[in-house]
This record gives C-alpha cells, structure tokens and sequence, in this order.
C-alpha cells in the first residue's frame, strides 16, 4: 500500500518543528505531517502559564542552530520562546502542515504494509471522533511528560485546608496572591523560578522542601553575545556563542562528576555570597552529589536577592499534615498559608502515552533498549525524540532531528521499506534511559525504555561527543533492514 505520508511528527513543540524544518532541509519532498493535541503551537511553552515561566538553560543553546537568538536574554520568558518558535514554523512553511487538536493514542505497525496506521482524537480525547492516518516513519516528538496531569502527592490533610492549592502545570488565570501568604512546596525549576516572580505581589512567598537543590546564578545577559552580534553576521555570531555555551555547560558538568567534592563547595560559596549573613547554609546543602540531580539556574540569582531582601524563605522540613489555616511540620512549625503552590513535579511517560504495537503484538516501553538515543530495539520505522538531563534540550534534539532525516534518505538510497535497530540488541546489562536521581525519573524507572552499557544502545550525556558521532555514524550498525 502507499502510505498517506512519508513521515508524521507527534508534537508541535520545540523539537516538531526542529524536526519539520531538517525534513524539509535535508530530506527534501518528504510528505509529513504534525500532529499536535493542543490548539496552538509551541508545546511546553504553550502549556505552562505561572507567573515568571522561563527557559531553565541558556537560549543559545535551547534555540535552533539554524535561526539565531537574537534576543537580550541569555534565560528567556516563556512567552519569548513560545513566539520564536512560532516564527520559525511560519517563516519556513511548517505552520500550513500542523493539524491542532489532534491527539494522537494508537499507533500499530504492519510489516506486510510497511507502515504505521495512526488513530488521533480529534474531540478534545473522548474517542467519538477519530482520525486515522498512515505513514512510512512515525516520529515522536512530544517530550516525556505528561501534559494532562503533573505530580501531586497525597498530602495528609488536604480537604481541611481552607486555601487555595494550585498545580504550576495548570495555573489558573484569575489566581490572586496579592499581599497573601504564599508556600510554595518543591525546590525545583518551577518553585525557584515562582517564588521571585510571585515576591513583589504576595505578602510573603515560603519555599518548603523536603532536600534541598543545588542551585546556580547566570547571567541574564551574554555581553559577548551582544558584542559578536554587532561585529559578526548573525548566524556566525549564533554559532560561536552557542558553541561556548555548550562547551561550559559541559565542562562544568563533567567537574562536578569528576570532582563533586570541590564543585560542592564552588556551588555553595557562589550561592551563600549572595544570601543574608545569617542564612542557614543547609538549605542549599543537598544530600546527593552535584548532578545526581538536575542543576538549577538562577538568572542573575534573583532568587538569591528576594530572600535577601526578605520577600521569601526557605524552610527544610516534612509536612506532617495540612491544616485548616496552613501546614503543621514534622520539626514542630507550622506555616501559615493563603495559597499554597504544590510545585512537586512533572508525571513522566513513555512516547507520549501513545499505546504501540508491532504487527499486532502490543509493546511493553520497559520491554525495549533505546538505541543510539532516539530508536528502540526491534521496533521499525519510530523514533522518539528525547533531551539531555545535563543540558539544553535542543541540543540533542536537533542531532535527532538530523539523524531521522539521514536515515529516511538511507532507506531511500538502499531500497530498504524500513528499518529497525536489531531485536536482541543490547541484551547485557542495562541502565535506566535517564540517568538522573530525581523522584520524578525513580518513580517510573519500571515503565520507560533502557539502555544498554556500551554504544549504540546507551544515551550518552556528552553533546560534544554525540555530535562528533552523529556527522559520521554508521546507519547500517547493529540494524536490520527489510528491502522494498
């Protein structure tokens, strides 16, 4: 049968419209498609709306290598992001290609057919109304979590609460928090981004964690950045700052997993600098080494200056149980809270919670070894596009978006009707496909794909190697491959 399409992106996100735009560079006359399950693009940026959203790594490095931050910015607002990539969708002929509300929840591969049937609601997810459509590669592009639901815990006591609780994922419009006393729970990305965006309105903002995070301050403005782009065309200013950017991440990644001891003590005395002399340094001490969990950013350490200031603290302590005016501590405090904000995480899931199958057999996501960072063990034609823990997220999705491209055109090239990395592959010892410590990861550790211990079927945390590999890899490694 001939396929309605040569590709179909799930997700108009950072990484679907990186990857429409590498189709169109590289794999010219591709026919493809975007789906996307909300009604309007940009993905996490369209979806998160609590106060102060923003990139929590360097714009240089989270923008397109092929069209250049030009912004002020180092660490963008989310509503700056959400608007780049709209302009990259339009300026390049991807926008007339992305059908809205459409969520996609099964997809099934037929070997016979050499193609994916595709079944989407197209009603806001009842099923009464689906869409089916077929393709010869199915590439998933809609990140890792989920976007119907963030994390929440059960907390002891919470119908007793008199308050207000707000999820960040789903921020209510009409919320006020002015001159009100604010607990934010969780000392993440999202609380330590609320709390300086929600100090100068509230009446005081509480971060309660339960371990601390280590936390670091940047920059908000790249002056080199600015002075290359005065002296230098655009887009080689773009690259060499994005290169710089990449370059320090990294460097700075590798000294805390070679040298955790000294880089402790470097995180520490660039935060306790900034913070009140009589600041507890123990709330910014973690029990884990640096970047056994993900490192969080502080834009010219705001949250730094509004603790100062005294518009926030931060408390480290269990919540015993909520109360009617707040939340009772385990150490014997008791917060007094108008409104508390359980900034407690995102819910992961595999490929979008999309329920695959292969030639009718349903696919266990824990039954796979993720191969070369985007395809799985013995499954055709799919890809998922996933980020780096240890830095920006494009970064690897666009070495992603380019290797699809390139194997599209290797199947083209070789007559092959599909392609996928060897069923039996990577059957040693394994890993999880994330390699972070974080709740968020531990709890759903036995439900996403793994990795394998040695190459192709690991996911490499280094963007300088994985580039270097990713220009000549060897398409035709540990896969198997079915002629026309």
């Amino acid at each position: 049968m001939t396929p309605d399409l040569d590709v179909l992106i799930v997700g108009a996100g950072l990484s679907g419209v990186g990857a429409a735009y590498r189709l169109q560079e590289m794999s010219p006359g591709k026919r493809y498609a975007i789906l996307e399950s909300r009604d309007a693009i940009g993905g996490t940026w369209d979806l998160f709306r609590y106060p102060g959203i923003r990139s929590d790594s360097d714009m240089y490095t989270l923008s397109y290598p092929f069209k250049p931050w030009t912004h002020e910015k180092a660490i963008a607002d989310g509503e700056d992001i959400r608007t780049y990539i709209e302009d990259t969708a339009r300026e390049n002929g991807i926008l007339e290609n992305i059908r809205f509300g459409h969520r996609v929840v099964r997809a099934s591969w037929s070997t016979e057919d050499a193609c994916w049937t595709v079944v989407s609601n197209v009603d806001g997810g009842s099923g009464e109304e689906t869409v089916t459509l077929t393709a010869r590669f199915l590439y998933l592009c809609s990140g890792y979590y989920d976007y119907d639901r963030g994390f929440a815990p059960e907390f002891p006591g919470i119908e007793d609460y008199e308050g207000q609780v707000v999820h960040p994922q789903f921020w209510p419009d009409d919320l006020d928090y002015a001159d009100k006393r604010v607990v934010v729970i969780g000392s993440g990305a999202t609380a330590i981004t609320l709390i300086p965006s929600m100090a100068d309105e509230a009446g005081h903002v509480t971060m309660l964690q339960r371990s601390p995070t280590y936390i670091t301050a940047l920059p908000q403005l790249d002056q080199q950045a600015a002075l290359l782009r005065k002296v230098l065309p655009a887009g080689v200013a773009h690259r060499i700052t994005r290169l710089k950017h990449a370059g320090l991440a990294l460097a700075f990644y590798q000294f805390c997993r070679k040298l955790p001891g000294p880089a402790r003590k470097v995180l520490l005395k660039q935060a306790t600098a900034q913070l009140p002399e009589d600041f507890d340094v123990k709330h910014l001490t973690p029990r884990y080494n640096p970047w056994d969990q993900r490192l969080c950013i502080v834009p010219d350490g705001d949250l730094f200056r509004t603790i100062k200031a005294g518009k926030a603290s931060i408390v480290t302590d269990q919540i015993e149980t909520f109360t009617p005016k707040g939340i009772a501590l385990r150490g014997g405090e008791h917060l007094d809270a108008d409104v508390v904000v359980t900034a407690t995480g995102l819910q992961v899931v595999s490929f979008g919670k999309i329920a695959l199958e292969v030639d009718g057999r349903e696919i266990d996501p824990h039954d796979l070894f993720v191969y070369k960072g985007l395809m799985f063990s013995g499954v055709p034609n799919l890809a998922w596009c996933i980020g780096y823990t240890n830095a920006s997220w494009t970064l690897r999705a666009d070495l992603s978006n380019q290797y699809v491209a390139r194997f599209l055109n290797h199947l083209d090239e070789h007559g092959y009707a599909f392609g996928m990395p060897d069923p039996e592959g990577s059957r040693g010892e394994e890993a999880p496909i994330l390699d972070l410590q974080a709740g968020y990861v531990k709890r759903v550790e036995s439900t996403l794909p793994k990795q394998g211990r040695h190459r192709p079927w690991t996911v490499r945390q280094n963007w300088v190697l994985d580039h270097i590999d990713h220009k000549r890899t060897d398409l035709d490694e540990e896969m198997v491959f079915r002629p026309v």
